[in-house]
């Protein structure tokens, strides 16, 4: 664990505003985050704009027994043509999660900067990324912020059908097999929503997140 500097604070979650924002500036050292994803913000900001946090609620969560693999996801998941690995190539995710298209979205909320400071993190290892491969090439994956029993995912990616899927579901088994009780997705998501995960009030979030640190 990182050595935390004792004098970085943030307000109460409970001060965010209606859309969830809670504190705007500061930087994205190690330290920061570490404390932010401890108490249940997360940076979220375009490029040029001051760095943002957010809070809120409510809070989309996995309770990893809830996992949801449809019957054509089984399919895929027993053919077997995708190699996944964990945490072997944490820039090459975060890289494709920066620059792949995402309908509806013009540009990308991860930045340069935002890129190297999660790269940071995972040097330190508190980030953690999954690889889906189909031969050698990567065509797929996830990474996220891991505090130990909560995992709290960031962004994903594919460039082929099912491959951002197949990364959630190993994830989610990892997770399990460790004694991890939650992963944390942030805001509403429909495709992860699809996958077994639910909105849950922030107050709820926060308590499972402080009894499990």
């Amino acid at each position: 664990m990182a050595h935390l500097k004792t004098d970085i604070k943030f307000p109460d979650v409970e001060k965010a505003n209606s859309d969830g924002v809670l504190a705007i500036g500061g930087d994205l050292s190690p330290e920061r985050l570490l404390v932010a994803y401890q108490n249940g913000i997360f940076p979220w900001f375009e490029a040029n704009d001051p760095i943002i946090w957010w809070a809120p609620n409510p809070r989309m969560v996995l309770f990893l027994d809830e996992l949801k693999i449809s019957k054509s996801m089984r399919n895929v998941l027993n053919k077997n043509n995708f190699r996944v690995t964990y945490n072997q190539n944490f820039r090459e995710v975060i890289s494709n999660c920066q620059q792949i298209n995402r309908n509806g979205q013009i540009g990308t909320w991860i930045t340069n900067e935002m890129l190297e400071a999660y790269c940071n993190l995972h040097t330190l290892g508190h980030a953690k990324s999954i690889e889906v491969w189909e031969n050698d090439t990567l065509v797929g994956g996830l990474y996220g912020v891991d505090l130990g029993r909560i995992f709290c995912g960031e962004s994903m990616f594919s460039k082929v059908s099912n491959a951002s899927k197949i990364a959630f579901v190993y994830l989610v088994n990892n997770l399990i097999t460790k004694d991890y009780i939650l992963l944390d997705c942030q805001v509403y998501n429909s495709h992860l929503e699809s996958l077994g995960a639910r909105e849950i009030e922030r107050k709820d979030f926060m308590a499972i997140l402080k009894s499990n640190l």
